[in-house]
């Protein structure tokens, strides 16, 4: 059973969250990264939650694109 096509609102209210999505995830992971270096005294571990908020933003971003993609195909 094909599902309904999308209204544009609600494409547009997917792409705001989008739009959201990398700067918050990358902003989270540097967060916990900041409070993990603060709690055991290290000053690395908040560039790897950086990077590893950055990936996950970009990973959550392609899927979502990808997603789209193959709603458009079918």
């Amino acid at each position: 059973m094909a599902r309904p096509q999308k209204t544009t609102a609600a494409r547009f209210a997917e792409y705001s969250g989008l739009a959201l999505l990398l700067p918050v995830s990358t902003a989270v992971g540097y967060a916990m990264g900041y409070w993990l270096d603060r709690a055991f005294g290290t000053s690395w571990l908040r560039i790897l939650f950086l990077i590893l908020g950055s990936a996950a933003g970009f990973m959550a971003l392609i899927r979502q694109v990808m997603r789209d993609s193959q709603d458009d195909d079918s």
